[in-house]
């Protein structure tokens, strides 16, 4: 039987065969979730001899991971913002890029004294709002999303993060669903890829992920548009939006704000200096 140093070895190379970028690393956390081990026992224990249950589950799980499907899909989980999430292929895979959203959701809610109250456009997993209620003990939110499957994870996801009583959740095509209130804060990472770049993207992104999450079908501009469009009707007087934008969008979506209703519009960095975060003030 194959021990934990070889079975390293041979899943190593077969990844980079695959054109997976960091193979050995990649390895090592598909063979510490088949075995159900950490990282420190496959370090410490590489003379380990797999059983051939063991061997047969790993290939399994090796030949996902080869033929692209993301890690995260296949170990289910994906961490963000310190907590850990449940992930399916209903949902995107949380990114980091996304935490700055979360940071700056976070840094305008703090300062409300009693309306610390927001709605997400689109929760998917529920990072972004499960994060901001689990720094915010004194925000509530509603979450609205047009796939059921989507707000199953989000439900699943606010319940082992002990955030429930506080997200409300309803199907809604971006503010359909909505009854008249108000709320401090409006949040969305929309579907901004325009449609012909979906060809382009790495595989594991344009063959696994949910389409209706990644793009709206045009130029990546239409559902951004219905937002800033729809939202002053359900902020509060200098409530604030903030809009996850794509690469090179900066510009374009921050025309799209009426200087009429909204004020202080911005575009900030990432880590990296991408534009990467719009925030704005309605008026």
């Amino acid at each position: 039987m194959p021990n934990i140093s070889e079975t390293l070895k041979n899943a190593a190379l077969i990844l980079q065969r695959s054109g997976i970028a960091e193979p050995r690393r990649e390895a090592g956390s598909l063979l510490a979730f088949s075995l159900r081990k950490d990282r420190t026992f496959l370090i410490t224990r590489g003379d380990y001899e797999l059983s051939p249950e063991e061997e047969a589950d790993f290939e399994k799980i090796l030949r996902r991971r080869a033929s692209r499907e993301p890690l995260q899909y296949i170990t289910g989980r994906q961490e963000f913002y310190g907590l850990d999430f449940v992930v399916t292929p209903d949902v995107l895979i949380p990114r980091p890029e996304t935490e700055l959203l979360v940071e700056k959701a976070i840094e305008i809610l703090r300062k409300q004294e009693e309306n610390a109250r927001f709605c997400e456009i689109g929760t998917g997993s529920g990072c972004l709002s499960i994060s901001i209620l689990h720094n915010v003990r004194a925000a509530s939110a509603i979450g609205l999303d047009v796939s059921p499957k989507a707000l199953k994870i989000t439900a699943l996801n606010a319940e082992r993060h002990g955030v429930s009583d506080r997200l409300n959740l309803k199907i809604s095509d971006v503010f359909s669903s909505l009854a008249d209130e108000k709320f401090a804060l409006i949040a969305s990472n929309p579907p901004y890829i325009p449609r012909a770049d979906i060809a382009n993207l790495q595989r594991e992104v344009r063959d696994f992920e949910p389409l209706g999450a990644l793009t709206d079908e045009a130029d990546g501009l239409s559902i951004i548009e219905k937002i800033v469009r729809g939202a002053p009707r359900y902020l509060v007087p200098g409530g604030f939006l903030l809009l996850e934008i794509g690469f090179g969008q900066s510009r374009a979506v921050k025309n799209l704000f009426d200087e009429k209703i909204w004020r202080a519009v911005e575009a900030l960095p990432d880590l990296q200096n991408i534009p990467r975060t719009v925030r704005a003030q309605v008026i």
